[in-house]
């Protein structure tokens, strides 16, 4: 019985190889439009897909981003100023979309744009600092889908959403895992929404990958600026050295944690893009699929007391 199941799997893994080589034919007739294209995950993605024979509509907060995308890619790549926080942004990158695509539509939008900052626990902020990053990371993502959700009917395409692997499991303060908590709620009621209409909508859930988000002496300067701002009785309940403790924390565990290869990313993404038959959802890095996953199906006791476990306690701690 037990070689029997064992072979069901092996049938099962080798079935859904194959069915997922096949790629969509046409490549250089079909648009696909990704935010955050400056750095990180977006630019690669935007590159990777021109040497694919995509039409890349690449999306880039600043001018130098832009022109040094240019500079590395074919004259088929086009690059626009995007704000995703912007509504008169968003709305004018998607005429210049209508524009570009004409009747064929827009096949892909690849929803990238994020920031990770400011990551602390959750007594040290304000409002105005979740505020911040859930319009980048959640609300940019649903308005500039709804920007284009038209053009992608018409093409019966794709909408492709980076999460990430703490939309399943929250274990910082801050607004990140929040927002990556609703860009899955987002991915699952679009997918079901747009599903008659032929449009696939897929989630990536990343786990800890080495860029500019997880740039750990960004963390620890934004660390120390929150902490400088803290009335003393905050600071006096989590020590003078929590800082010291959790820097230290950082560089031990954290640093050791991130993956350099961000084309196991990337290549989720295209797959995502350019796949007949994409996955619903795709959890690039080993921290992800073993330990960041199994994780969040634990009860709650023992995903409490994992995340505890490693983490920097304030000084007036009962754990």
């Amino acid at each position: 019985m037990f070689l029997y199941i064992i072979g069901l799997i092996v049938c099962f893994y080798v079935y859904r190889w194959f069915r997922e080589l096949g790629r969509v034919p046409n490549k250089s007739e079909k648009f696909v439009y990704i935010t955050g294209c400056d750095t990180g995950f977006g630019n690669l993605l935007a590159k990777h897909l021109d040497t694919k024979g995509f039409r890349v509509i690449a999306g880039c907060y600043t001018e130098k981003g832009e022109v040094e995308l240019k500079k590395s890619c074919s004259d088929k790549l086009t690059t626009l100023h995007l704000d995703v926080t912007d509504n008169y942004s968003i709305k004018k990158a998607a005429e210049t979309i209508k524009t570009l695509v004409g009747e064929k539509g827009l096949w892909a939008v690849v929803n990238n744009a994020g920031i990770s900052f400011p990551t602390a626990p959750n007594d040290w902020l304000e409002i105005e600092e979740f505020k911040q990053m859930i319009n980048v990371n959640l609300i940019g993502v649903v308005a500039v889908t709804l920007s284009v959700l038209p053009l992608i009917k018409k093409a019966k395409g794709r909408v492709v959403n980076v999460a990430s692997v703490f939309g399943r499991i929250s274990t910082v303060g801050g607004a990140y895992c929040i927002t990556k908590y609703g860009v899955e709620a987002f991915n699952d009621s679009l997918r079901r929404n747009m599903a008659p209409f032929g449009v696939k909508v897929l989630c990536i859930e990343p786990g800890f990958f080495k860029t500019t988000v997880t740039d750990s002496a960004v963390f620890e300067s934004h660390l120390q600026r929150l902490w400088n701002k803290l009335p003393q009785e905050v600071k006096d309940e989590y020590g003078s050295d929590y800082i010291d403790r959790t820097k230290a924390v950082v560089k031990e565990k954290h640093e050791k944690m991130l993956d350099s290869d961000l084309m196991k990313v990337v290549s989720c993404m295209e797959h995502a893009v350019a796949a007949v038959h994409p996955r619903t959802r795709y959890s690039p890095g080993w921290d992800a699929k073993i330990f960041w996953l199994p994780l969040s199906y634990m009860p709650t006791f023992i995903s409490d007391a994992v995340v505890l476990k490693d983490a920097v306690n304030p000084k007036v701690s009962v754990l």
